[in-house]
């Protein structure tokens, strides 16, 4: 689960997961985070060193973005089950002006970050903000103001990363239908009670799974048929899939839903089960002769495996 606490404050917190953790996400240069905003809360615009990608787990937020050189700012409303990519450098706001509690799970690559295994951000106001970092002198000569309003400029904001917003201020609608392509894709997954998800790899990719809801039981393969991981997961828990390791996931009882982060926007994978699979590719010649079967149990294991889970990532 997430390991450190970055902010608490009157309009919510972000918690992140770090390598002296999590040491996987700093070799296979992935990140995530999690972001919660109470009701009226704002996270003031920042932008990272990373691409990623945002999906409400509950709740509903107002996100602003701004393109590197875009005099425009785009406006778009999320909700719980939506995702939303957010491209490194990209100038961001997000706001809860819902009743409830907004939770986001953040995944990404970190492979350009300051500190790899983690997002590095850059808060363009408040105490930790960009803006307060120049001096008056810089501020005056920049904006063009007398020295008590360049003060004003750069300091009126004393809070950091995240507060909570007065009525008075109203926030921008949505005006912002379409999303820009950030080399990474996403995947939501429902399993059924005691449902499995075939096993299966990847060639060109890391995967990230975050648990959103229910538990169940995960297992990675890897080298020489050595298991990584085989471990118990549960809801706001995440683990990371090497590329060309096989995972697989079976449901308990109440069944399980996750997000899963590819860092490619077209992963190449290899099914190990399912009517798309190596087995039903290969000959059952090669099969008998590599399971050391006979050729009915081959005939047997074909059929079977067409009727299979159809649940993959």
């Amino acid at each position: 689960m997430a390991d450190a606490t970055v902010y608490e404050g009157e309009g919510g917190g972000y918690y992140a997961w770090t390598p002296a953790k999590s040491p996987v996400l700093s070799t296979a240069e992935l990140g995530a985070g999690k972001l919660v905003l109470k009701p009226r809360g704002f996270a003031l615009p920042h932008y990272a060193d990373i691409y990623k990608i945002g999906y409400v787990v509950q709740g509903t937020c107002t996100v602003g973005l701004v393109s590197p050189n875009s005099p425009q700012e785009k406006v778009i409303i999320i909700n719980g089950g939506d995702a939303i990519p957010v491209a490194m450098g990209s100038i961001s706001w997000w706001f809860n002006g819902g009743d409830c509690v907004l939770t986001i799970i953040f995944l990404g690559e970190s492979s350009q970050s300051y500190n790899p295994g983690q997002f590095d951000y850059f808060f363009l106001t408040g105490a930790l903000g960009v803006l307060g970092g120049f001096s008056t002198e810089f501020i005056s000569k920049i904006y063009n103001f007398n020295e008590p309003d360049s003060k004003k400029l750069a300091k009126s904001q004393s809070e950091a990363l995240i507060i909570k917003l007065g009525p008075e201020i109203n926030m921008p609608a949505d005006n912002f239908p379409l999303l820009d392509k950030i080399g990474l894709s996403a995947n939501l997954v429902r399993l059924g009670p005691n449902s499995v998800l075939d096993p299966a790899y990847s060639t060109d990719s890391y995967r990230v799974i975050y648990v959103i809801k229910g538990s169940g039981q995960a297992q990675i393969v890897g080298l020489n048929g050595t298991r990584p991981l085989d471990a118990s997961v549960q809801e706001d828990q995440l683990f990371v899939v090497p590329k060309f390791f096989a995972v697989a996931l079976l449901a308990e009882e109440q069944g399980m839903e996750f997000l899963c982060v590819s860092t490619s926007s077209r992963p190449i994978l290899g099914q190990l089960a399912g009517n798309k699979s190596a087995w039903q590719a290969l000959s059952a010649p090669v099969l008998q002769a590599s399971l050391n079967v006979s050729p009915e149990f081959v005939e047997i294991f074909k059929s079977k495996n067409e009727e299979g889970n159809k649940n993959s990532i």
